[in-house]
């Protein structure tokens, strides 16, 4: 039977009326959540524990950087330069060194040798006049001396030197990383090239033991510090590895500038992770490069630049230090893009929290971030909240700085659930919503992240939160 019209335009107007009521009760969950997604940048960021390298310089006097950014400073000192007095160590030198290295927005980076120069004597003088045994050999064309590892004398001094410097120098707000040297030529686990006077033969390392109690007394006098081991060396590597340190490299970008047959990117690096069992050190440590010569090499030779920047960062790298050399023409485009991926590299792909917080109230915010660097952050910075009120600049924000770490965030996506606690006192009103990476210390922020807005202080406005009563 056919139905009037107007009864039809009721049941019409009823059915509209239920479709919008269901979709006003779907829509309310909505309206009491924010959910903000940043925008990602470019931007090449300054990052503590990763990045471009300044080497016996620091930024605000390499001009070499061409406004690159770099946060780590990169020294190595021989032995007779730190202690010119037998158990005067010249901590003036590091203090003021890690006093320009702040200064200058970086950390510092050392390394102790006690042979390599031209000179005849890298360890203090006053080490083999006091008697310790050593070896004279022919290195470059000069002749040189090297300490008896194994000698009483020297075991006691550059093992207390290791422990002073460790004493007064772990954990240190200004220090990035210790590159763990000591033994051969600069400190790097060798003696290639070397010619006993007396035997006419290589010089001999010091012996397995004497080297792994090297590693050791480094360990244990730079605990809180972040180290790296030279990948030369097997059984230190694999020492280095289980203490969990990271590794050093320094001749990336070889492609043949030895031999024809021979070089370290095909033939040796990732062979001997394989050997040492390195090959996931770096979840846990830095991995730091050096170039081979400087990238000034690898354009005159030919070599595919981009692809040794790949090669690199598919070992995870964290940093590399290129000597301080100017970039080579034309190679500004690959060096950015290699910095955009070196370490790790932070995005904020949304935020969500409630609308409405009453005051003295607990509450979330759900956080969904990406590491789309190849490393993670090894330093213990902790994932901040600002609440600053919308309507004055003088009121003081309130901070919440959570228990989450980002330290061994590695490459891909990580949720953060961070719970907080408003104070009863917070004054009802529109709130401004900011997300920081700060030091646990200073509870400042201490990381970039690779999102848009970023104020002065370093923090992140993402959202509002309005708080009730």
């Amino acid at each position: 039977m056919k139905r009037p019209a107007f009864l039809v335009r009721i049941v019409a107007t009823l059915c509209a009326i239920c479709l919008l009521v269901g979709s006003l009760d779907a829509a309310e969950p909505s309206a009491s959540t924010v959910r903000v997604e940043p925008r990602e940048t470019d931007e090449l960021l300054a990052n503590p524990g990763m990045g471009w390298l300044t080497f016996h310089r620091f930024a605000d006097e390499d001009p070499a950087l061409e406004g690159l950014p770099s946060t780590s400073a990169y020294f190595r000192f021989y032995w007779r330069e730190i202690e010119p007095r037998d158990g005067e160590i010249d901590f003036a030198k590091f203090d003021e060194l890690l006093a320009h290295a702040r200064r200058a927005g970086q950390k510092l980076a050392f390394r102790v040798m006690c042979t390599g120069s031209g000179q005849y004597l890298d360890v203090p003088a006053w080490l083999k006049e006091q008697g310790c045994r050593g070896v004279e050999f022919n290195y470059g064309g000069n002749k040189h001396w090297v300490p008896d590892f194994a000698d009483p004398l020297f075991q006691k001094t550059h093992f207390r030197l290791i422990r002073e410097l460790g004493r007064r120098y772990d954990g240190h707000p200004d220090l990035d990383l210790v590159d763990i040297g000591s033994v051969g030529l600069w400190g790097e686990w060798h003696m290639s090239g070397t010619e006993a006077l007396d035997s006419g033969q290589p010089v001999p390392l010091p012996s397995l033991e004497i080297r792994l109690a090297l590693i050791d007394a480094w360990c244990r006098a730079f605990p809180k510090t972040s180290k790296v081991m030279l990948i030369g060396s097997v059984e230190g590597m694999a020492r280095a590895v289980k203490a969990g340190y990271g590794w050093r490299a320094d001749c990336l970008g070889d492609m043949g500038g030895f031999s024809k047959t021979w070089n370290h990117m095909d033939n040796f690096y990732l062979q001997q992770l394989a050997k040492t069992g390195a090959g996931d050190a770096w979840k846990r440590a830095p991995v730091a490069w050096e170039s081979c010569w400087d990238m000034r090499k690898w354009q005159e030779a030919g070599w595919d630049i981009h692809a040794i920047f790949d090669y690199a960062l598919r070992c995870h790298g964290s940093y590399l230090n290129n000597k301080s050399a100017p970039l080579p023409a034309g190679t500004r485009s690959e060096v950015e893009w290699f910095l955009r991926r070196l370490g790790y590299r932070l995005v904020i792909r949304s935020v969500e929290h409630p609308a409405k917080v009453p005051a003295g109230a607990g509450t979330e915010v759900k956080i969904a971030w990406e590491n789309v660097g190849v490393a993670p952050p090894y330093r213990d910075y902790r994932v901040a909240l600002r609440l600053r009120a919308g309507d004055t600049t003088s009121a003081k924000p309130f901070v919440a700085v959570t228990d989450t770490s980002i330290r061994g965030w590695l490459p891909g996506k990580e949720i953060t659930d961070l719970a907080f606690q408003l104070p009863n006192s917070l004054a009802v009103g529109g709130y401004e919503l900011a997300v920081g990476v700060v030091d646990p210390e200073s509870r400042e922020p201490a990381v970039k992240l690779a999102i848009a807005d970023r104020d002065p202080a370093g923090w992140y406005p993402v959202s509002k939160l309005e708080v009730v009563r």
